[in-house]
């Protein structure tokens, strides 16, 4: 049988009421906690145990309706450079002409 731990009304409240002076106090936790003689640890361990205590906020309503926006698809041209061996070298039409021409001669000589 699962054993489940009663909350504490009181101790809660009082966690709540500390926390929410820390945020008004302005003070770092640290500075906050030694002035009220409370332990750091377990500030943070109170304060994440409040937060994920709270209920994720859920719509009330239906979900909405996903949204698409126009997509236009524009294919890039390409130029073909067939070598004497067969190579084909396929590169944008955009590309730099010296560019292409130093890789095609790089690509026609005999390899080592």
């Amino acid at each position: 049988m699962p054993k489940f731990r009663r909350r504490n009304q009181a101790r809660e409240q009082f966690w709540r009421d500390t926390i929410a002076a820390w945020q008004e106090s302005g003070q770092s936790i640290r500075a906050f906690c030694a002035a009220r003689g409370v332990s750091e640890a377990t500030f943070f361990a109170r304060r994440r145990e409040l937060i994920d205590r709270q209920a994720p906020q859920r719509p009330t309503g239906p979900a909405p309706a996903p949204q698409f926006v126009p997509v236009k698809v524009v294919p890039d041209p390409t130029v073909e450079v067939v070598l004497p061996g067969g190579l084909i070298v396929r590169v944008p039409a955009s590309a730099e002409p010296a560019a292409v021409a130093r890789l095609v001669a790089a690509l026609g000589q005999q390899p080592c």
